[in-house]
């Protein structure tokens, strides 16, 4: 199967993909060799022994043409958070789409361009940019992304702007997506002082396409800098979603992240963020809904590499039919990161019989002068609640989906921007409507 990939790289670099400076095809060569030589993981390995990607490895995927079809500005309407004016970046099947999105007349200091627009007209803004976070080192599939990297979402904002309404990165799978990858990388860099709310989604327009989508996200905030991300999964329940984000945080910044994954028969999200300098703050919030078969997997780390810093993560999980999630959150503590306040916990809900949550909350801490702590729990919907709301005339299933919902909420709003939050809050009350 490896054979198969670099022949797909070699089509790829013959047929523009070899286009560009220098430093961009030796990233991309480096990105090929490097996934040939350690090839997909297995359960063989610590961080995948939960996760098999044999459905993965063994299907030839191919580079997305372009698409065949001709979306309309109304099918992508309804996951636009029902804000046409937010400017928005929409790519089909991995390649940009300027007829769908909108970039309105952004403040001075803002630039939001497709990747591909600017590796072909300014490159060497984004040489030693592109590709230092989400390294070569993370796993094979960051090296697999940075081998096909050709577009994605790239936004810089200069010191001391504040954004007035969110930036949206919307990537879309067509119907006709099957048996393709896509490799979007993201890259946003927010100056010092700058205030920054953007959202990533990944959605499908059916449920029965198979196809992988391997997305790359780097993120660098700047020293006071405040940055909220929501990332939202809702792809196709036969396709598979692989995500790598890295944050770097400078001195006093506050990074606050929400993830929600609803879609994909396997998903996984890596989660990294890194505090380079002292005080900052670093909050990650989650949820994650399965049903059927599916399989959801969080990795989160947070490293603590210096003193008087905080952090604050909290997981979710909802559960049902035979269906799985792996949570793995890693908090690392550095020696001379003395004065860290670090807390994690990870809860999940089971719904049925046949549901199975593996969560392991792990501290790593060679700091003494620290406050850390973390848990886990694993349980079922309280019947005394249950019980309670029955006597109040509330119907068995409608008590179910309320306790369920309100299980959910304690993350979901968390999200500061007001109708980001209620979208969710109905799409996660839908999904429940349907049984999860």
């Amino acid at each position: 199967m490896i054979d198969e990939y670099r022949r797909t790289f070699a089509a790829f670099a013959a047929n523009g993909g070899g286009r560009g400076p220098e430093w961009l095809a030796t990233l991309r060569r480096n990105g090929m060799d490097r996934f040939a030589a350690i090839g997909f993981p297995t359960t063989h390995d610590e961080e995948w022994r939960f996760t098999p990607v044999s459905s993965i490895a063994r299907v030839p995927f191919t580079l997305a043409p372009q698409p065949t079809m001709e979306l309309s500005a109304a099918e992508v309407e309804p996951f636009r958070f029902g804000h046409d004016e937010w400017p928005t970046l929409v790519f089909v099947n991995g390649r940009y789409s300027a007829r769908l999105s909108y970039r309105s007349v952004l403040p001075p200091g803002v630039q939001l361009r497709p990747l591909s627009e600017v590796l072909e007209s300014e490159p060497t803004s984004l040489e030693g940019t592109l590709g230092h976070s989400g390294s070569l080192d993370g796993t094979s599939f960051t090296a697999l992304n940075a081998a096909f990297l050709q577009d994605g979402a790239v936004l810089s904002v200069a010191s001391g702007v504040e954004l007035p309404s969110p930036m949206h990165f919307v990537f879309v799978a067509t119907r006709d997506a099957q048996g393709v990858m896509v490799h979007p990388r993201n890259v946003v860099q927010v100056g010092d002082g700058a205030r920054v709310n953007f959202i990533e989604s990944y959605l499908s327009l059916d449920n029965e396409s198979s196809y992988l989508t391997n997305a790359v996200t780097e993120v660098r905030v700047g020293s006071g800098a405040w940055v909220e991300h929501v990332r939202v999964q809702r792809e196709s329940e036969a396709a598979s979603h692989i995500g790598w984000t890295e944050v770097h945080q400078a001195r006093d910044s506050h990074y606050r992240s929400f993830t929600l994954a609803l879609g994909g028969r396997l998903s996984r999200l890596n989660l990294h963020a890194r505090s380079n300098a002292s005080n900052t703050e670093t909050l990650l919030y989650g949820l994650y809904l399965t049903r059927n078969e599916q399989l959801a997997d969080t990795h989160t780390a947070i490293f603590h590499d210096h003193p008087n810093c905080r952090s604050w993560e909290v997981y979710k999980g909802i559960l049902t039919d035979r269906s799985r999630a792996v949570f793995n959150g890693k908090v690392f503590v550095k020696p001379e990161a003395q004065k860290t306040d670090a807390k994690q916990t990870n809860r999940n809900l089971l719904l049925s019989e046949g549901a199975k949550v593996n969560t392991k909350p792990q501290l790593e801490i060679f700091a003494d002068d620290v406050k850390c702590t973390h848990g886990a729990t694993v349980g079922r919907l309280d019947e005394t609640a249950h019980f309670y709301l029955q006597s109040r005339g509330i119907p068995r299933v409608a008590a179910r989906k309320l306790l369920t919902y309100a299980f959910a909420a304690e993350v979901v709003n968390e999200v500061t921007v007001a109708p980001v939050r209620e979208a969710l809050g109905r799409l996660v009350w839908a999904r429940l409507a349907e049984g999860t």
